[in-house]
C-alpha cells in the first residue's frame, strides 16, 4: 500500500522471493481500517455500521420502556459508544463526518424511545424527550485533546509527525482538513496553543527545528 494525497492510485511493485506481493487499498490493523487515501472515512464508516449491529444485539434491553431512560442511556454509553469512538483519537472529523455522527447519536435515541420516522419530530424535540443534550461529538474532541497532550508531552516522532512540516511547496487546491484545525475549530482561536509545548523546544531542553526530513525521522535523534 501506498498512502498518498492523491486521487489517483499510486502503485508500488514489492518481491519477496521473486513473488509480488499484492497492492491493497486499505487492510485493517489492531482493528482500524488503513486506507491508502490516508483518510479516516472508510473507518469512521465502519465504527457506526458496528455500533448500529451491536444496539440491535442490545435491543431487548435498550427500547425496554420499563427500564428507565437514565439507565438505558447509561447501558448506551457503556456498551455502544466505545464501539463506535475506538480509535476516534486519531479521527478527522470535517463537517459531513460531524453531521454523521451527530446523525448516529439520534439513531440510537430514536430507537430507545421508539419514536417512527412517520412522527415527524424535531431532533431537538427527541433531545427533550430523552432529557439529553447532544455530547458524542464533544466527547470524541475531548479524547483527542486529551491525547494530543499526551503526544506533545511525550515529545517523541508522534509529536513531530502531528506538529511537523514536510519540507517543499504545498500541492494546489484546497488542502485537506487536518485534526489539528478541527482541535482549533472546537476549542476556538488560540487555545490550541496552549496545549502545545513550544514549536523549537527539544526533549533536552535545546531547540530542533519542527520540519520532517530523512534525518529528522531517524529515532537516535529524540535520544539525549
Amino acid at each position: 500500500m501506498v498512502i498518498s494525497g492523491k486521487q489517483e492510485s499510486q502503485k508500488c511493485d514489492i518481491f519477496i522471493n521473486k513473488v509480488k506481493l499484492k497492492q491493497k487499498e486499505k487492510f485493517k490493523y489492531l482493528g482500524t481500517i488503513i486506507s491508502n487515501d490516508g483518510k479516516t472515512n472508510r473507518e469512521i464508516s465502519a465504527r457506526t455500521a458496528q455500533a448500529e449491529i451491536n444496539f440491535q444485539k442490545m435491543k431487548t434491553i435498550l427500547t425496554n420502556k420499563h427500564i428507565s431512560i437514565e439507565t438505558r442511556k447509561r447501558a448506551l454509553q457503556c456498551y455502544i459508544e466505545p464501539v463506535l469512538m475506538y480509535g476516534c483519537e486519531a479521527w478527522t472529523i470535517s463537517k459531513q463526518i460531524q453531521n454523521k455522527l451527530e446523525a448516529t447519536e439520534m439513531w440510537f435515541l430514536r430507537r430507545m424511545l421508539r419514536i417512527p420516522w412517520t412522527a415527524k419530530k424535531t431532533n431537538d424535540r427527541v433531545l427533550n424527550e430523552a432529557n439529553k443534550r447532544r455530547s458524542l461529538v464533544r466527547t470524541i474532541r475531548k479524547r483527542q485533546a486529551t491525547f494530543l497532550g499526551h503526544v506533545m508531552r511525550r515529545g517523541k516522532l508522534e509529536h513531530l509527525v502531528t506538529k511537523g512540516k514536510f519540507e517543499g511547496k504545498r500541492s494546489r487546491g484546497r488542502q485537506r482538513e487536518k485534526i489539528m484545525d478541527g482541535l482549533a475549530t472546537w476549542l476556538g482561536p488560540g487555545k490550541v496553543s496552549d496545549i502545545l509545548p513550544p514549536s523549537k523546544t527539544g526533549i533536552c531542553g535545546g531547540t530542533r527545528s519542527p520540519t520532517l526530513t530523512s534525518k529528522a525521522l531517524d529515532d537516535d535523534d529524540y535520544h539525549c
